[in-house]
């Protein structure tokens, strides 16, 4: 085994060992606890149903949720202080920069979308899209909402592959 390798394991096993580790808890969220709701007007255009996997709280700073898309759906134009992941995990999807052109986005793309960039991401004209999407807040602050995205907007070309 290589040195770097052999002193990552024996942290690692020394991490697991820790009586520190024994004291942490770890807590589980049943699917069944969870609710799912549609996306507010003022946030999405068209059918967007939102699913929250967790929420930030005194320990942790991240948000993440699960986002159903039907055709034509999608957010508004949105920015987050910290950035944004989106894991695509069914259909296919757009995601736009603002000034920049939309990319097409696949199940098993994973998107990052850096900083206080605006952006918008949803389902094509034809199909269905899911992600999962997990973000840092700062403080209460998630990100903030601009205008819906125009059909003109939604409607553009795609980037150059």
């Amino acid at each position: 085994m290589h040195k770097k390798n052999t002193l990552a394991a024996i942290l690692f096993i020394a991490a697991c060992t820790s009586p520190a580790l024994y004291a942490q808890s770890i807590a589980v969220t049943p699917a069944e606890d969870r609710m799912a709701a549609r996306g507010p007007a003022a946030a999405y255009t068209g059918l967007g149903i939102t699913e929250i996997l967790f929420l930030h709280n005194d320990e942790s700073s991240l948000t993440g949720a699960e986002i159903r898309f039907e055709p034509g759906a999608r957010t508004s134009w949105h920015t987050h202080p910290f950035g944004q992941y989106l894991y695509i995990t069914q259909g296919v999807g757009w995601v736009q920069a603002r000034g920049e052109s939309k990319v097409l986005v696949r199940a098993g793309d994973v998107v990052w979308t850096p900083p206080n960039v605006f952006h918008w991401h949803g389902a094509t004209t034809e199909q269905a899209m899911t992600h999962i999407a997990v973000w840092r807040f700062d403080g209460d602050n998630g990100g903030e909402f601009g205008p819906l995205v125009t059909d003109a907007e939604y409607l553009s070309e795609l980037a150059a592959d």
